[in-house]
């Protein structure tokens, strides 16, 4: 079985993502929140929390984690995965940054594969 290269869509300027916030890319199958963390990290979420469904975009980001702002579940930026005691996964896409330029594939990751987040240049 081979794997094809990812399409990689150019979103926005990393600078357009505000350090600790997030931007939504508005999408027919369901918005995708873009989170920059304080290290310029940027990650890609599906906005909807996988407990109650809240928008993890008006979420807290800290670290590389969010908190729903619904019921406070932290959810981990790199997996997805809420953090324990809490269980369930938002699906996550991967990005890329180059030349300070954020990319995105539609392509779904699963938890088990490593998250793609580059720092910007």
């Amino acid at each position: 079985m081979t794997l094809s290269e990812p399409t990689w869509l150019h979103v926005c300027d990393v600078n357009a993502i505000p350090r600790l916030g997030t931007r939504v890319l508005c999408h027919p199958s369901g918005d995708i929140a873009l989170f920059r963390t304080e290290t310029d990290n940027v990650f890609a979420l599906r906005d909807k929390c996988p407990h109650k469904g809240g928008a993890l975009s008006q979420g807290i980001v800290h670290g590389e984690k969010v908190t729903c702002p619904l019921h406070a579940w932290n959810i981990d930026l790199t997996t997805g995965e809420a953090c324990a005691p809490d269980v369930g996964c938002a699906q996550r896409f991967p990005v890329r940054i180059d030349a300070g330029e954020v990319y995105l594939s539609l392509v779904e990751t699963t938890s088990a594969e490593p998250a793609e987040a580059t720092a910007a240049a």
